[in-house]
């Protein structure tokens, strides 16, 4: 397959709830986690939600990281996807599980390209290998 970008879905459950709820703090990790991958961020739009929940994406070069909350149930939805072979989302996505102290994390990666997509389902421990 000719692959053109990576792009890993977060399934985020059993989340800190005031973290959740945090927009500079949602912010300021989702910024980390580009960072952290070399990513080059170009844009950005977050939005508090009342009476709870915070939504986010940066554009990055590369393409985008994003994430959707709610407190009231401990969960976020995130994604990140990005292009080439130059960032590494899986580390994005192991500093976005980390800073939102999630417990019980579903990892999906998705290699997409010209012949289709390869999806591969994970646990966060098999980030680190």
């Amino acid at each position: 397959m000719d692959v053109l970008g990576t792009h890993v879905l977060l399934e985020l459950k059993d989340c800190d709830p005031q973290l959740l709820n945090d927009l500079p703090y949602i912010r300021q990790e989702l910024l980390n986690a580009a960072l952290k991958v070399g990513a080059h961020v170009v844009g950005e739009s977050f939005h508090q939600f009342a009476p709870q929940g915070v939504t986010g994406i940066l554009s990055i070069a590369e393409s985008h990281i994003s994430i959707h909350t709610w407190p009231e149930f401990g969960y976020a939805a995130s994604d990140i996807f990005t292009c080439g072979d130059q960032t590494m989302p899986e580390r994005a996505a192991e500093s976005i599980i980390q800073a939102l102290r999630c417990q019980d994390p579903q990892i999906t990666q998705i290699r997409r390209g010209l012949n289709g997509a390869r999806v591969v389902e994970f646990q966060a421990a098999e980030l680190a290998s």
